[in-house]
C-alpha cells in the first residue's frame, strides 16, 4: 500500500522543514519499496515557491485529492501571510488520516482551529508569540515533537527529520525507521521528550551571555551544582541569577544542570560499556536510582534500554 504524503510549502518556506522529511520519506521507499507518494502543493496556484534562502521549489496548487499525512512546513511566516489564509481554510477540509507540521508551520494549524484544546510544540523562538496568540493550545515548547490524536506537531527545522522518523515508524515499524536514521548519519530518532532547549543552554543563552558558565558547569559536572554556588560563579545573587538565566536559555538553572549531566551521561551509557553507577557518579547523579529516573522521566527509557537500543543500531549502511 503506498501512502500518499502532501508537504505544504508558503513563500519564505524553511528548505530543511521540507527536504529533511522528504530524505526520510524517500530511503523509506528504498526500504519497503513503495511505501510513500510525495507530493508537493502551495496556494496561490502552486509553481515557485521562493523558500528563506532565495532558493525555489516547484509545488502544485492545493487541491481536493485524498491524503494519507499532510505536512505543513514552517519559515518565515510573515512573507507567507498572502498564502497563510489559503492554507488555513484549506486544511480543516484536507482529506487526510493526520496533518504534522514542522516548526512554525504549527501557526498554519492553530489558526485552522486544529490544535485547539490540544498538546503542541513549535520552534523555541516563537514559543512566546504562539502561548499569546493561541492561548486554548497546550503549548510544550520543551519538546522536540509531540503526537495528539492524528495531529503532530514538531520543534524547529531538524527536529522534522525526528518527526518524520517517528511518522514512518508508526507506519513501517521501529527497525525500518533505525535503518533511515542510519541513512541519513543521524544517531537514532530522538524521543519526542527530549527538550529542544539543549542547544539553548549549550550555547549559554539566546545572547551567549551564559556560555562561560556552561563550558565551567560542564567542567566541574560531577560536583554539587547549587544556584548559590552557580551565581557566585557568575558573580550575580542567587536571585537575580536565577531570574536572568531562566530568561536567557527558558529553563532554570536546576534544570539545566540536570540536562547537562543527561547528556553526559546519555553519551557514556551508549558509547561505553562503563557501569551505570560509576556514570552516575561521574556525571554528578550521585547513584544509579537518581540517574534512572531523570532518564525516564526525560528520554522515556532507562539507561540500560538506551544502551541495548544504541548497540542494536546498524552499524552499516547496507
Amino acid at each position: 500500500m503506498s501512502r500518499a504524503v502532501a508537504i505544504i510549502l508558503h513563500p519564505g518556506f524553511q528548505m530543511l522543514d521540507v527536504t529533511g522529511p522528504i530524505a526520510a520519506f524517500e530511503i523509506a521507499n528504498r526500504f519497503r519499496p513503495g511505501s510513500y507518494t510525495l507530493t508537493v502543493l502551495a496556494p496561490e496556484g502552486g509553481g515557485r515557491v521562493p523558500s528563506s534562502s532565495g532558493l525555489d521549489l516547484d509545488a502544485a496548487p492545493l487541491d481536493n485529492r485524498e491524503y494519507d499525512t499532510v505536512l505543513v512546513s514552517g519559515g518565515e511566516i510573515i512573507r507567507s501571510m498572502s498564502g497563510m489564509q489559503e492554507i488555513v481554510g484549506w486544511l480543516p477540509q484536507a482529506k487526510a488520516r493526520r496533518i504534522a507540521s514542522v516548526c512554525s508551520g504549527a501557526f498554519f494549524l492553530a489558526e485552522a482551529g486544529l490544535l485547539e484544546g490540544r498538546r503542541a510544540t513549535t520552534h523555541w523562538e516563537s514559543t512566546d508569540h504562539f502561548a499569546r496568540r493561541y492561548p486554548n493550545i497546550r503549548l510544550d515548547a520543551e519538546r522536540i515533537f509531540i503526537r495528539d490524536g492524528e495531529v503532530w506537531t514538531s520543534a524547529g527545522i531538524s527536529a522534522g527529520i525526528d518527526l518524520t522518523l517517528a511518522l514512518i515508524e508508526d507506519d513501517l515499524g521501529s527497525d525500518i525507521s533505525r535503518r533511515i536514521a542510519q541513512q541519513l548519519v543521524v544517531h537514532q530518532r530522538r524521543p519526542g521528550g527530549q527538550s529542544q532547549f539543549s542547544a539553548i543552554v549549550e550555547l549559554g543563552g539566546r545572547s551567549g551571555r551564559f556560555a562561560a558558565l556552561i563550558d565551567w558547569m560542564r567542567a566541574h559536572i560531577a560536583e554539587p551544582l547549587t544556584v548559590e554556588r552557580l551565581a557566585d560563579r557568575a558573580a550575580m545573587s542567587p536571585r537575580n541569577f536565577a531570574r536572568a538565566f531562566t530568561a536567557e536559555t527558558g529553563t532554570t538553572p536546576a534544570k539545566a544542570v540536570e540536562r547537562l549531566r543527561l547528556e553526559t551521561a546519555r553519551t557514556a551509557v551508549e558509547s561505553s560499556a562503563r557501569p551505570l553507577d560509576e556514570i552516575a557518579v561521574s556525571a554528578g547523579f550521585g547513584d544509579p536510582g537518581r540517574m534512572r529516573r531523570a532518564f525516564v522521566r526525560q528520554f522515556g527509557l532507562p539507561p540500560h534500554s538506551m544502551r541495548r537500543a544504541a548497540r542494536q543500531m546498524p552499524q552499516t549502511g547496507q
